[in-house]
């Protein structure tokens, strides 16, 4: 019989934060009426929305008419990256071959897209940004490894795009970017969520029609409550972001070492200067999918695979880039509950479900 779940996956998403179930409840009740409207109800809607705005401006330390609230992170990234290219209107747009797909898809859409290598840790190499890119894409921190990349070193002619999906909320957003994106239910609040930040005064223009709304990088009916309530989750995150980081970091360090003691095991990812709650290990001559499944039936839900694609089958390309074992991989990622308990459990698990799976195919 499983037992009671623990939850292992918040880099899919994290489950809703307290702060932002109470938001979104009351917010339905005030914020539905269209916001542009001069009425009553409308004017709620919108005092509402700039409210939400100005929360999340506050706790990104950006202008709050830097801000945009779009309909999910990959929109966000879609919107942030495209805009930058159309704003430069000439040149290669450059990514590092750890971002997510969403960043893939939106460079090689738009042509001329070329690829930046990483180490064996998930870094990008700087050097190799071509002199001729006109918008180049680095990640704040990987969605797979947990690596922060050296965003605030980079100094490059081009526009950056961040895409910070990882790590808003979670830690301070770097220095040196044009535009970048992050996404609510990576922090806590409700899917559907994305953040777009446009900076004032850098050469981004809309790539999609238009549309008639409050706000012109966006399109479609603004979603109030959750904005609302994402904005309530990300205040709630970065104010107990020091105490939180602080525990993760210190199960993390845990789960690092007890896996790498484990026969054939590779950690990877920055040991050090990564995610607080993230670490992603690879199991020679194990299958990623049945590892998975296996965990998940004694009650610890990890992934595994591609964070970029609906199958643990997939490969996961970031791995593939660093140049790392991509045997039976799983990430491991803490929520904000997660105890000491969850992963004393997992931990005890883990050698086991391991050495049953070699067992299986003979090893």
């Amino acid at each position: 019989m499983t037992k009671a779940a623990a939850y292992l996956d918040s880099a899919s998403s994290e489950p809703l934060h307290p702060a932002a179930r109470e938001t979104l409840l009351a917010a339905y009740e005030r914020g539905y009426a269209d916001p542009r409207r001069l009425h009553g109800p409308g004017r709620d809607a919108r005092l509402l929305l700039d409210n939400a705005r100005a929360v999340v401006a506050e706790c990104l330390e950006v202008r709050p008419d830097e801000v945009t609230f779009t309909s999910s992170g990959s929109d966000a990234v879609h919107r942030g990256l495209l805009g930058l290219v159309k704003g430069r209107g000439s040149g290669t747009t450059a990514y590092a071959a750890v971002e997510h797909s969403s960043v893939v898809h939106a460079a090689t859409w738009a042509g001329q897209a070329v690829e930046i290598p990483v180490d064996r840790l998930g870094r990008v190499d700087a050097s190799a940004v071509p002199v001729d890119a006109g918008v180049v894409a680095v990640q704040s921190a990987n969605h797979e490894v947990g690596t922060l990349q050296p965003v605030a070193d980079l100094d490059l002619g081009a526009s950056l795009f961040v895409d910070a999906c990882a790590s808003m909320g979670r830690l301070p957003l770097p220095r040196g970017w044009a535009a970048l994106a992050g996404s609510a239910h990576k922090w806590g609040g409700p899917a559907g969520v994305g953040v777009l930040v446009v900076r004032k005064g850098v050469r981004w223009l809309n790539p999609f029609p238009g549309d008639d709304r409050i706000d012109e990088r966006a399109s479609g009916f603004e979603n109030v409550p959750a904005a609302l309530a994402a904005a309530a989750a990300l205040r709630a995150v970065v104010e107990e972001r020091d105490e939180v980081n602080a525990r993760q970091r210190a199960l993390v360090d845990r789960i690092r070492a007890a896996a790498g003691e484990v026969p054939d095991v590779e950690v990877v990812g920055d040991p050090v200067d990564r995610l607080p709650h993230l670490v992603t290990f690879s199991c020679l001559y194990v299958d990623g999918e049945a590892l998975v499944t296996e965990l998940d039936r004694r009650g610890y839900g990890v992934a595994s695979g591609s964070a970029c694609t609906a199958s643990t089958l997939t490969p996961s390309r970031v791995l593939e880039a660093m140049g790392v074992l991509t045997h039976g991989n799983v990430r491991v990622s803490l929520t904000r509950d997660t105890t000491e308990a969850d992963v004393d459990g997992f931990l005890a698990e883990l050698p086991g479900v391991v050495r049953d799976l070699r067992a299986r195919v003979g090893l």
